[in-house]
């Protein structure tokens, strides 16, 4: 698994260098910017000490969408649950829920929000999972640049890939099973806006690499049966059309 650390229209360049000392000095290796440019400020590279070649070579997107279409498991900062959704973990717990994706997952991404207001509501809407720091008091909150610090140090357990290494001939199994349940869900009479669907995506990204397995082969037998039942129709709707010799 290769594992990004997104950062959201960062405000001060100093974060951003900050953010990438901790990168490094924790084993990791990238740094993504949605809608900036501090990394090139001289602010950046002042606290970046040592980790210049992580501001040299992050990478940059338009938006989060745009990070969303690379990665097969997005991941939100918030400092709370939001909207009634169970899937918000505390950096622990998150690591434990990336270990068990075992090859499954490719690519991960950690996205923190701006200084002054986080991550809004139709962004932290994108993402699979949502995690948040417990604090023992609603303010002060931590700083941008020591909350990368805090889950680049809990992270740093995972077996995560630095490098643009070859993945696995199974690796991004979870994006291909969200593919397939997407195309799936509505044949089953299931809209995507629905409640069954809502709890179908809310708790694929729980699995473990082994589960993700099994509801892969459970897809598979939905779609056989799928398939099968549609060539009974057809071939039940071409016997009961009258032939020529009986009109």
């Amino acid at each position: 698994m290769q594992l990004a650390f997104v950062l959201v229209e960062p405000k001060v360049p100093e974060n951003v260098g900050a953010a990438a000392r901790a990168l490094c000095t924790m084993g990791f290796g990238e740094l993504w910017l949605v809608n900036s440019d501090l990394h090139t400020r001289p602010e950046a590279h002042w606290l970046a000490h040592g980790s210049d070649h992580i501001l040299d070579h992050a990478r940059i997107f338009p938006d989060l969408a745009a990070v969303r279409n690379s990665v097969d498991l997005l991941i939100g900062t918030s400092a709370k649950p939001r909207h009634q959704r169970q899937d918000w973990h505390n950096p622990a717990r998150l690591q434990e829920v990336l270990a068990s994706k075992g090859s499954s997952v490719a690519t991960a991404a950690l996205v923190f929000g701006r200084e002054d207001r986080g991550l809004s509501n139709e962004e932290l809407a994108q993402c699979d999972l949502l995690t948040g720091i417990p604090m023992k008091v609603a303010y002060p909150s931590l700083n941008l640049a020591q909350s990368v610090m805090l889950y680049a140090w809990e992270m740093s357990g995972l077996s995560v890939a630095t490098d643009k290494e070859e993945t696995s001939a199974d690796a991004n199994r979870l994006g291909a099973l969200r593919g397939r349940l997407e195309g799936l869900l509505p044949e089953l009479d299931t809209p995507p806006e629905g409640k069954l669907s809502q709890w179908v995506f809310e708790r694929l990204p729980l699995l473990s690499d082994r589960d993700i397995g099994f509801v892969h082969t459970l897809c598979s037998n939905i779609e056989r049966a799928l398939d099968s039942q549609a060539r009974f129709v057809s071939g039940k709707s071409r016997t009961d059309k009258p032939s020529r010799d009986t009109l």
